[in-house]
């Protein structure tokens, strides 16, 4: 499991490891066009629902357990859609790869 640290003193999201690194690639393309975003997540052992305001001044920290994994572009591009939109992001069920 990752934890993505948000603020100071930091307030801290658990996360797979594998969606923390989808997410990670969203919001920091965000912020390096320098736009602002809000983030929603829902923890799946409580149900609690918190959401945040990411800006270009926000302090973040992504720590992870494991190394990169593969990065699914479909995922990526439902999750860039999200981020783009009047919900803004959140965490989206990750679309299975086309066959080869």
């Amino acid at each position: 499991m990752g934890i993505l640290h948000y603020g100071a003193p930091p307030a801290s999201f658990t996360i797979d490891d594998r969606t923390l690194a989808h997410l990670e690639l969203v919001i920091m393309a965000k912020l390096r066009r320098r736009e602002n975003l809000s983030f929603a997540h829902v923890d799946e052992n409580t149900s609690l629902r918190q959401a945040v305001w990411i800006s270009p001044v926000t302090s973040l920290r992504f720590e992870y357990e494991g190394p990169m994994p593969e990065i699914n572009r479909l995922w990526l591009q439902d999750l860039i859609d999200a981020a783009n939109s009047s919900a803004g992001l959140r965490v989206l069920p990750e679309p299975d790869l086309p066959s080869r």
